[in-house]
Parts: structure tokens; C-alpha cells; sequence
């Protein structure tokens, strides 16, 4: 069985156990809270003078954190990042955004988020490649209450960088660097 059916048996199968549970909960979203998360993704990269290449899967991972100030709006930071390892190298993606989560519905779990912050570019080899950039996030998910302050949250995220120039050892053998990540991942935020 590869890691993406894997992750995607697991993540159903947690979700049908939350589900069960959620009907005891109600919906709240105040005060402080925090969430994180594993998941698979897929990223693409374009550059100047690029070849196009196809895209490559990878684990995705993300941690949220912030504060509420109403019930159906949270503030706060977020951190996602893509990863995936050939055996000689890894190779990661990773946005870091002040980002904004909408909850239309006052007793739906279901939201949407957005946020604008940082991207970064990195592969651990020798020398290592680097590059820094913007980078904003959009996506959705859904709070599975199965505590009364504690859900299991499905999400769907996309993450976008526009790097610029990525340099290895002093050289800058790409400009016009872009990334972008699709990922679906399975968390645990905390109200």
C-alpha cells in the first residue's frame, strides 16, 4: 500500500470516528487555540529559463495557532511546509503567513482560510540551495468536535511562493523562482 492511500485510509477512518462523536459537542470558537497536522501533497516549480518539470509528491505538515476575537473569526500565524526526499537529498517548501479563518455558519464547523506572509526554498545537499520569497496560503477545512475542546480537522490547503532567486553556494543558478503546494492533511486544533 503506498503513503498516499495510506494516509487517505487513515484519514477516513478518523473522520468516521469523529463524526460519531460530534453531534456531543457544540461548536465554539473562542479564546485562544492552536492546531497541527500531517498530510500529502503535491508541488510545482517554475522558473526563468526552466525546463517544465513535473510535479512531485511529497509529506505535507502545518501548525496554526492564534486567537478569536468573535465566533465565527480566528486570527493567528500558520506555518506549511511540503517535503520529500529522494535518499540523497531532501527538498522542502514552507510558507509562513499571518492568516485569517472565516467560519460562515455560527454552528458548522466548516471554514475557510487565507493568509499572506513568507515562502522559503531549500535542499540539504552540499552546497545547499536557498531562497526566500512571499508567499500566501488559501484553503478550507472542517472542526470534527470530539471533545469539548478539541477537534479533528480535515483540511485542504494551497500554498504559493514566489521565491525570486535561489542560490547555491554563492551562485544564483535560478531567478524568477515559483512554487506552489496542494496538499490534503488531517489535524488536531485545540479551542
Amino acid at each position: 500500500m503506498s503513503t498516499a492511500t495510506r494516509v487517505v485510509v487513515l484519514s477516513v477512518a478518523l473522520v468516521c470516528g469523529a463524526a460519531a462523536a460530534h453531534a456531543q459537542y457544540p461548536q465554539r470558537h473562542d479564546g485562544f487555540w492552536l492546531g497541527f497536522g500531517l498530510g500529502y501533497g503535491s508541488a510545482g516549480v517554475t522558473c526563468d529559463g526552466c525546463n517544465r518539470a513535473s510535479r512531485q509528491d511529497g509529506v505535507t505538515g502545518f501548525v496554526k495557532l492564534g486567537g478569536a476575537p468573535s465566533r465565527n473569526l480566528l486570527i493567528g500565524g500558520a506555518i506549511n511546509a511540503w517535503g520529500h526526499s529522494d535518499g540523497n537529498a531532501t527538498e522542502t517548501m514552507a510558507t509562513i503567513t499571518a492568516s485569517l479563518y472565516l467560519y460562515p455558519r455560527l454552528r458548522s464547523g466548516f471554514f475557510v482560510t487565507g493568509g499572506l506572509g513568507f515562502s522559503n526554498y531549500h535542499i540539504n545537499s552540499t552546497p545547499s540551495w536557498d531562497g526566500t520569497g512571499w508567499g500566501f496560503t488559501a484553503g478550507a477545512g472542517y472542526d470534527l468536535r470530539f471533545g469539548r475542546d478539541v477537534s479533528l480537522t480535515p483540511v485542504v490547503n494551497y500554498f504559493w511562493g514566489g521565491v525570486g532567486d535561489v542560490y547555491r553556494g554563492g551562485l544564483t543558478p535560478f531567478t524568477g523562482w515559483r512554487q506552489n503546494v496542494l496538499d490534503v492533511g488531517l489535524g488536531v486544533t485545540f479551542h
